[in-house]
Protein backbone atom coordinates (compact mmCIF):
# COMPACT_ATOMS: atom_id res chain seq x y z
CA UNK A 1 0.00 0.00 0.00
CA UNK A 2 1.58 2.98 -1.21
CA UNK A 3 0.44 6.16 0.48
CA UNK A 4 1.87 7.06 4.56
CA UNK A 5 -1.73 7.49 4.97
CA UNK A 6 -4.79 5.31 5.83
CA UNK A 7 -8.41 6.34 6.41
CA UNK A 8 -9.98 4.34 8.74
CA UNK A 9 -13.19 4.06 11.05
CA UNK A 10 -12.95 3.44 14.74
CA UNK A 11 -15.16 3.28 17.78
CA UNK A 12 -14.25 5.45 21.01
CA UNK A 13 -15.80 6.63 24.61
CA UNK A 14 -18.13 9.14 24.47
CA UNK A 15 -19.47 9.37 27.87
CA UNK A 16 -19.35 7.10 30.81
CA UNK A 17 -21.99 4.68 31.67
CA UNK A 18 -21.60 4.02 35.46
CA UNK A 19 -24.43 1.71 35.42
CA UNK A 20 -26.35 -0.43 33.15
CA UNK A 21 -25.69 -1.72 29.42
CA UNK A 22 -23.49 1.12 27.18
CA UNK A 23 -25.78 2.16 24.28
CA UNK A 24 -24.39 4.90 21.29
CA UNK A 25 -24.78 7.40 23.77
CA UNK A 26 -21.65 6.12 25.33
CA UNK A 27 -19.86 4.70 22.40
CA UNK A 28 -19.38 5.99 19.06
CA UNK A 29 -17.87 5.22 15.28
CA UNK A 30 -16.26 7.79 13.57
CA UNK A 31 -13.89 8.72 10.62
CA UNK A 32 -10.13 9.52 11.10
CA UNK A 33 -7.17 9.76 9.10
CA UNK A 34 -3.97 7.85 10.06
CA UNK A 35 -0.61 8.44 9.76
CA UNK A 36 2.43 6.05 9.98
CA UNK A 37 5.39 6.92 12.19
CA UNK A 38 9.18 5.41 11.75
CA UNK A 39 8.63 1.87 13.65
CA UNK A 40 5.71 1.95 13.20
CA UNK A 41 3.52 -0.75 11.75
CA UNK A 42 0.05 -0.21 9.91
CA UNK A 43 -2.12 -2.95 9.49
CA UNK A 44 -5.57 -4.12 8.42
CA UNK A 45 -7.93 -5.36 11.50
CA UNK A 46 -9.13 -9.11 10.74
CA UNK A 47 -10.93 -9.92 14.05
CA UNK A 48 -11.14 -7.99 17.68
CA UNK A 49 -12.00 -9.88 20.88
CA UNK A 50 -14.92 -8.95 22.35
CA UNK A 51 -14.67 -9.69 26.00
CA UNK A 52 -16.48 -8.71 29.41
CA UNK A 53 -13.64 -7.00 30.94
CA UNK A 54 -14.22 -4.04 28.40
CA UNK A 55 -17.33 -3.25 30.15
CA UNK A 56 -15.68 -2.01 33.33
CA UNK A 57 -13.51 0.34 31.21
CA UNK A 58 -16.31 1.94 30.10
CA UNK A 59 -17.61 3.28 33.57
CA UNK A 60 -15.65 6.03 34.40
CA UNK A 61 -15.26 4.42 38.27
CA UNK A 62 -12.44 2.63 39.81
CA UNK A 63 -13.35 -0.44 41.45
CA UNK A 64 -13.74 -3.83 41.09
CA UNK A 65 -11.05 -5.19 38.76
CA UNK A 66 -8.78 -1.92 38.96
CA UNK A 67 -8.27 -1.13 35.35
CA UNK A 68 -7.77 1.79 33.84
CA UNK A 69 -10.69 3.44 32.39
CA UNK A 70 -10.45 4.20 28.13
CA UNK A 71 -10.52 8.26 28.31
CA UNK A 72 -13.15 10.12 27.25
CA UNK A 73 -12.86 11.29 23.27
CA UNK A 74 -10.12 7.85 22.94
CA UNK A 75 -10.60 4.77 20.62
CA UNK A 76 -11.60 1.14 22.66
CA UNK A 77 -8.69 -1.23 22.40
CA UNK A 78 -9.00 -4.75 22.72
CA UNK A 79 -6.99 -8.26 21.95
CA UNK A 80 -7.21 -8.02 18.07
CA UNK A 81 -5.61 -9.95 14.68
CA UNK A 82 -4.42 -8.10 11.92
CA UNK A 83 -2.84 -8.06 8.40
CA UNK A 84 0.49 -5.73 7.94
CA UNK A 85 -0.84 -3.40 5.54
CA UNK A 86 2.48 -1.12 5.70
CA UNK A 87 6.13 -1.11 7.82
CA UNK A 88 8.00 1.17 8.74
CA UNK A 89 10.25 -1.42 10.87
CA UNK A 90 12.34 -4.27 8.92
CA UNK A 91 10.96 -6.80 11.35
CA UNK A 92 7.77 -6.54 9.72
CA UNK A 93 6.97 -7.39 5.96
CA UNK A 94 3.37 -6.78 4.31
CA UNK A 95 0.77 -9.58 4.73
CA UNK A 96 2.09 -10.88 7.71
CA UNK A 97 -0.52 -11.66 10.24
CA UNK A 98 0.26 -10.36 14.02
CA UNK A 99 -2.12 -9.39 16.85
CA UNK A 100 -1.85 -7.33 19.26
CA UNK A 101 -2.85 -6.73 22.87
CA UNK A 102 -4.31 -3.08 22.50
CA UNK A 103 -5.45 -3.37 19.55
CA UNK A 104 -8.02 -0.41 18.20
CA UNK A 105 -11.58 -1.44 17.73
CA UNK A 106 -11.14 -0.02 14.41
CA UNK A 107 -11.15 -1.00 10.53
CA UNK A 108 -6.81 -0.18 10.47
CA UNK A 109 -4.57 0.45 13.44
CA UNK A 110 -1.31 1.88 13.40
CA UNK A 111 1.33 1.13 16.06
CA UNK A 112 4.91 1.02 17.18
CA UNK A 113 5.93 -2.84 16.32
CA UNK A 114 7.16 -3.52 19.95
CA UNK A 115 3.56 -3.79 20.69
CA UNK A 116 2.91 -6.37 17.87
CA UNK A 117 3.13 -9.75 17.93
CA UNK A 118 3.65 -12.03 14.60
CA UNK A 119 0.83 -15.38 14.56
CA UNK A 120 2.79 -18.19 13.18
CA UNK A 121 -0.36 -19.72 11.91
CA UNK A 122 -0.41 -23.20 12.64
CA UNK A 123 -2.06 -25.87 10.40
CA UNK A 124 -5.78 -27.23 11.81
CA UNK A 125 -5.79 -23.72 14.04
CA UNK A 126 -8.78 -21.72 12.60
CA UNK A 127 -7.74 -17.67 13.33
CA UNK A 128 -10.32 -16.92 15.46
CA UNK A 129 -9.17 -19.61 17.75
CA UNK A 130 -6.05 -16.78 18.34
CA UNK A 131 -8.51 -15.00 20.22
CA UNK A 132 -10.40 -17.82 22.10
CA UNK A 133 -8.53 -21.36 22.94
CA UNK A 134 -5.39 -19.92 22.47
CA UNK A 135 -5.96 -16.21 22.95
CA UNK A 136 -7.37 -14.42 26.53
CA UNK A 137 -10.41 -16.84 27.28
CA UNK A 138 -8.26 -19.68 26.96
CA UNK A 139 -4.81 -18.66 29.34
CA UNK A 140 -7.72 -17.01 31.77
CA UNK A 141 -9.49 -20.80 31.71
CA UNK A 142 -6.44 -22.66 31.81
CA UNK A 143 -4.85 -20.46 35.02
CA UNK A 144 -8.24 -20.54 36.77
CA UNK A 145 -8.06 -24.86 36.41
CA UNK A 146 -4.48 -25.51 35.87
CA UNK A 147 -2.76 -22.57 38.20
CA UNK A 148 -5.24 -21.84 40.85
CA UNK A 149 -7.88 -24.32 41.16
CA UNK A 150 -4.85 -27.48 40.81
CA UNK A 151 -7.43 -29.82 39.43
CA UNK A 152 -6.61 -33.01 39.19
CA UNK A 153 -8.47 -36.30 38.13
CA UNK A 154 -11.36 -37.02 40.35
CA UNK A 155 -11.97 -33.48 41.39
CA UNK A 156 -15.44 -32.29 41.49
CA UNK A 157 -15.09 -29.19 39.58
CA UNK A 158 -17.82 -26.55 39.02
CA UNK A 159 -17.92 -23.58 36.20
CA UNK A 160 -20.40 -21.05 36.65
CA UNK A 161 -21.35 -18.84 33.12
CA UNK A 162 -20.36 -22.38 31.77
CA UNK A 163 -21.34 -21.72 28.01
CA UNK A 164 -19.15 -18.44 28.01
CA UNK A 165 -16.02 -17.72 26.00
CA UNK A 166 -13.75 -18.62 29.16
CA UNK A 167 -16.52 -20.86 30.96
CA UNK A 168 -16.85 -23.20 27.98
CA UNK A 169 -13.12 -23.95 27.51
CA UNK A 170 -12.31 -24.18 31.40
CA UNK A 171 -14.89 -27.18 31.51
CA UNK A 172 -12.85 -28.72 28.79
CA UNK A 173 -9.58 -28.18 30.41
CA UNK A 174 -10.87 -29.82 33.48
CA UNK A 175 -12.54 -32.55 31.52
CA UNK A 176 -9.31 -33.45 30.03
CA UNK A 177 -7.62 -33.76 33.41
CA UNK A 178 -10.11 -36.33 34.41
CA UNK A 179 -12.37 -34.08 36.48
CA UNK A 180 -16.24 -34.51 37.14
CA UNK A 181 -17.61 -31.33 35.71
CA UNK A 182 -20.87 -29.49 35.97
CA UNK A 183 -21.33 -25.88 34.59
CA UNK A 184 -24.47 -23.43 35.69
CA UNK A 185 -25.76 -21.74 32.55
CA UNK A 186 -28.79 -19.20 31.44
CA UNK A 187 -30.88 -21.67 29.04
CA UNK A 188 -31.82 -25.23 28.09
CA UNK A 189 -29.92 -24.96 24.78
CA UNK A 190 -27.04 -24.59 26.65
CA UNK A 191 -27.53 -27.15 29.12
CA UNK A 192 -27.70 -29.38 26.02
CA UNK A 193 -24.27 -28.19 24.50
CA UNK A 194 -22.37 -28.49 27.22
CA UNK A 195 -23.32 -32.07 27.84
CA UNK A 196 -23.59 -33.06 24.08
CA UNK A 197 -20.62 -31.39 22.96
CA UNK A 198 -18.15 -29.96 25.44
CA UNK A 199 -17.94 -33.25 27.54
CA UNK A 200 -19.82 -31.89 30.95
CA UNK A 201 -21.09 -34.64 33.06
CA UNK A 202 -23.89 -32.27 34.25
CA UNK A 203 -25.77 -29.12 33.64
CA UNK A 204 -27.95 -27.06 35.04
CA UNK A 205 -30.15 -23.74 34.01
CA UNK A 206 -30.35 -21.38 36.71
CA UNK A 207 -33.22 -19.29 35.73
CA UNK A 208 -35.36 -22.71 36.06
CA UNK A 209 -33.29 -23.60 38.92
CA UNK A 210 -33.18 -20.77 40.82
CA UNK A 211 -32.71 -22.38 44.42
CA UNK A 212 -28.56 -22.64 44.11
CA UNK A 213 -28.47 -24.09 47.11
CA UNK A 214 -30.58 -26.97 46.13
CA UNK A 215 -29.25 -27.22 42.84
CA UNK A 216 -25.94 -27.58 44.49
CA UNK A 217 -26.85 -29.97 46.58
CA UNK A 218 -28.42 -32.02 43.63
CA UNK A 219 -25.71 -32.00 41.44
CA UNK A 220 -22.65 -32.12 44.04
CA UNK A 221 -23.73 -34.96 46.72
CA UNK A 222 -19.88 -35.09 47.37
CA UNK A 223 -19.22 -31.62 47.46
CA UNK A 224 -16.80 -29.34 45.45
CA UNK A 225 -13.29 -29.08 45.31
CA UNK A 226 -12.40 -26.78 42.99
CA UNK A 227 -15.17 -23.60 41.23
CA UNK A 228 -14.25 -21.31 38.88
CA UNK A 229 -16.22 -18.50 39.55
CA UNK A 230 -17.36 -15.83 36.66
CA UNK A 231 -20.54 -14.32 38.04
CA UNK A 232 -20.13 -13.84 42.16
CA UNK A 233 -23.06 -12.76 44.01
CA UNK A 234 -25.75 -15.42 44.86
CA UNK A 235 -23.95 -18.05 43.19
CA UNK A 236 -20.53 -17.76 45.18
CA UNK A 237 -22.13 -18.00 48.45
CA UNK A 238 -24.50 -20.91 47.55
CA UNK A 239 -21.02 -22.58 46.43
CA UNK A 240 -19.67 -21.68 49.94
CA UNK A 241 -22.34 -23.99 52.13
CA UNK A 242 -21.26 -26.61 49.47
CA UNK A 243 -17.08 -26.68 49.09
CA UNK A 244 -15.08 -29.71 51.02
CA UNK A 245 -12.28 -29.04 52.70
CA UNK A 246 -8.97 -27.21 51.10
CA UNK A 247 -11.05 -26.50 47.76
CA UNK A 248 -9.76 -23.73 45.61
CA UNK A 249 -12.00 -20.99 43.92
CA UNK A 250 -10.67 -19.16 41.16
CA UNK A 251 -12.66 -15.91 41.01
CA UNK A 252 -12.05 -15.01 37.14
CA UNK A 253 -14.81 -12.54 36.78
CA UNK A 254 -18.46 -11.52 38.13
CA UNK A 255 -20.55 -10.79 35.11
CA UNK A 256 -23.88 -10.50 37.62
CA UNK A 257 -21.91 -7.89 39.62
CA UNK A 258 -20.22 -5.18 36.29
CA UNK A 259 -23.73 -3.14 35.73
CA UNK A 260 -24.32 -1.83 38.81
CA UNK A 261 -22.35 0.47 40.93
CA UNK A 262 -21.00 -1.25 44.14
CA UNK A 263 -22.75 0.01 46.71
CA UNK A 264 -25.52 -2.52 44.42
CA UNK A 265 -24.45 -5.37 44.34
CA UNK A 266 -25.08 -8.53 46.18
CA UNK A 267 -22.65 -9.63 49.45
CA UNK A 268 -21.84 -13.01 50.27
CA UNK A 269 -22.66 -13.38 54.28
CA UNK A 270 -21.53 -16.68 54.46
CA UNK A 271 -17.09 -16.10 54.41
CA UNK A 272 -16.68 -17.79 57.70
CA UNK A 273 -17.04 -21.19 55.60
CA UNK A 274 -13.49 -20.29 54.04
CA UNK A 275 -12.30 -20.25 57.75
CA UNK A 276 -13.62 -23.72 58.88
CA UNK A 277 -12.82 -25.27 56.06
CA UNK A 278 -9.38 -24.10 54.95
CA UNK A 279 -10.71 -22.55 51.47
CA UNK A 280 -8.20 -21.06 49.54
CA UNK A 281 -10.33 -18.26 47.04
CA UNK A 282 -8.03 -16.32 44.76
CA UNK A 283 -8.88 -13.47 42.45
CA UNK A 284 -6.42 -13.22 39.61
CA UNK A 285 -5.54 -10.75 36.85
CA UNK A 286 -4.48 -12.61 33.52
CA UNK A 287 -1.33 -10.29 32.86
CA UNK A 288 0.22 -11.44 36.39
CA UNK A 289 0.06 -14.91 34.38
CA UNK A 290 1.80 -13.74 30.58
CA UNK A 291 5.12 -15.45 31.72
CA UNK A 292 3.29 -18.46 31.39
CA UNK A 293 1.57 -18.22 27.82
CA UNK A 294 4.63 -20.44 26.14
CA UNK A 295 3.72 -23.25 28.60
CA UNK A 296 -0.04 -22.42 28.29
CA UNK A 297 0.30 -22.28 24.27
CA UNK A 298 1.92 -25.97 23.69
CA UNK A 299 -0.54 -27.40 26.20
CA UNK A 300 -3.42 -26.48 24.38
CA UNK A 301 -2.50 -26.44 20.61
CA UNK A 302 -1.94 -30.62 21.62
CA UNK A 303 -5.62 -30.52 22.88
CA UNK A 304 -6.78 -28.23 20.07
CA UNK A 305 -5.14 -30.18 17.36
CA UNK A 306 -6.40 -33.77 19.21
CA UNK A 307 -9.95 -32.91 18.90
CA UNK A 308 -9.76 -32.91 23.59
CA UNK A 309 -10.71 -28.93 23.11
CA UNK A 310 -13.84 -27.93 20.95
CA UNK A 311 -14.18 -24.03 19.84
CA UNK A 312 -17.11 -21.87 20.07
CA UNK A 313 -17.56 -18.81 18.39
CA UNK A 314 -20.03 -16.37 17.84
CA UNK A 315 -19.07 -13.73 15.33
CA UNK A 316 -19.95 -10.66 14.58
CA UNK A 317 -19.78 -9.29 11.37
CA UNK A 318 -18.36 -5.38 10.16
CA UNK A 319 -17.04 -2.70 12.10
CA UNK A 320 -20.69 -1.51 12.64
CA UNK A 321 -21.62 -4.60 14.44
CA UNK A 322 -19.41 -3.67 17.08
CA UNK A 323 -21.94 -1.78 20.14
CA UNK A 324 -24.00 -5.24 18.91
CA UNK A 325 -21.38 -7.94 20.18
CA UNK A 326 -20.19 -5.86 23.33
CA UNK A 327 -24.03 -5.99 24.28
CA UNK A 328 -24.45 -9.77 23.32
CA UNK A 329 -22.05 -10.29 26.73
CA UNK A 330 -24.97 -10.01 28.82
CA UNK A 331 -27.12 -11.69 26.77
CA UNK A 332 -28.77 -15.37 27.87
CA UNK A 333 -28.25 -16.30 24.03
CA UNK A 334 -24.74 -15.50 24.37
CA UNK A 335 -22.63 -19.24 23.16
CA UNK A 336 -19.07 -19.40 23.24
CA UNK A 337 -16.22 -16.51 22.27
CA UNK A 338 -17.93 -13.23 21.25
CA UNK A 339 -15.34 -12.13 17.96
CA UNK A 340 -16.29 -8.91 16.07
CA UNK A 341 -14.89 -9.81 12.48
CA UNK A 342 -13.99 -6.21 10.53
CA UNK A 343 -12.19 -7.60 7.47
CA UNK A 344 -13.59 -10.55 5.40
Amino acid sequence: MATAELESREWYVASYAPTGVPNSDHIKLRTLTLSIPDDHVAFQILYVSIDPYMRTQLSGLHDGLSLPQIPLGQVITAFGIGKVVRSKDTNFSEGELVMSRVCPVAEFGVLPSNLLQKINHADGVALPDYLSCLGMPGITAWVGIEKIGNAKAGSNVYISAAAGGVGIIAGQLAKVKGCRVVGSVGSDHKVKLLKEECGYDEAFNYRIETDYDAALTKYFPNGIEVYFDNVGGKMLEAVLNHVNHGARIALCGMISEYNKVWTEREGVRNLLNMVGKEVMMKGFMVPSYFNHFEEFIKEMEVHLKGGKIKSKHKIYNGIESFLESLTSLFSSSNVGKVILQVTP
